[in-house]
């Protein structure tokens, strides 16, 4: 049965839940290497555009979901995960604390996750070309930044797949793509000597532009009642729940 959705930078439409033409998609280990299982189960999944939104489109065209911005896509992930399988959603946790490190399991409702709208401001700058600007708080230096997209999402991917060692440094120049008075050749190695403080500041205005769901949750260890902040895991479980005895959020 469609369902309506509206993502968090305006697009709109109808999606269905999953089939067991998407099972096969997730089992797919060469496409997942490649970064196209996400693609193809929102191209599958996403029936109808009743907006663009800040996308252009011709008429009646669904997106080119690589082109999509990477808030969009996951809030329209997790709709067809509610669509498929309603919205309770188990996963196991570990007890961050030294002195328990007991494994639990936890559940929480997708429909009450918060998703922050894309605002005027950052749709309109989008559409102008996708070039956001901030400055480091050491010096004032501008630095010019973009939302990313489906196709920077899965190089992403492909550095982690890599290994690569300094992750915080990988995500900021994913984004970043001027610096004043640096030139482009000399970007990456600008940011290496970049202090962490003014890269975590970077982050920071990365986020405050960003639209999508808010995937930081709060949980609570049943055995010794610590409380932590947890990722969203984002895993095979998502897709294929299983029955679970799980905590619910308080």
């Amino acid at each position: 049965m469609p369902t309506p959705i509206v993502c968090p930078s305006g697009l709109a439409g109808e999606i269905r839940g999953l089939t067991g033409r998407e099972g096969k998609l997730l089992g797919d280990r060469a496409l997942a290497r490649s970064g196209g299982t996400i693609d193809k189960m929102l191209q599958s999944c996403w029936l109808t555009t009743t907006d663009p939104g800040v996308y252009e489109l011709a008429d009646g065209a669904n997106p080119d979901w690589s082109k999509v911005l990477v808030g969009d896509r996951f809030f329209a992930l997790v709709q067809i995960r509610r669509a498929s399988f309603g919205d309770d959603y188990g996963f196991s946790v570990q007890c961050q604390s030294q002195g328990c490190r007991e494994r639990f399991e936890w559940e929480l409702d997708l429909g009450e996750l918060p998703v922050r709208t894309l605002s005027e401001e950052a749709r309109a700058a989008f559409k102008s070309g996708n070039r956001f600007e901030t400055a480091l708080p050491r010096g004032g230096r501008k630095v010019w930044f973009r939302l990313l997209t489906g196709a920077e999402e899965a190089r992403a991917a492909m550095l982690r797949r890599q290994g690569r060692e300094n992750l915080l440094l990988e995500a900021v120049a994913l984004r970043v793509v001027e610096i004043e008075g640096v030139a482009d050749k000399d970007r990456r190695r600008f940011l290496e000597d970049v202090e962490l403080g003014d890269l975590a500041a970077l982050l920071d205005a990365f986020e405050e532009v960003d639209g999508g769901v808010e995937t930081s949750i709060e949980v609570e260890c049943p055995s010794c009642g610590g409380v932590q902040d947890v990722d969203l895991p984002f895993e095979r479980g998502f897709f294929f729940p299983r029955a679970r005895k799980a905590k619910p959020t308080p």
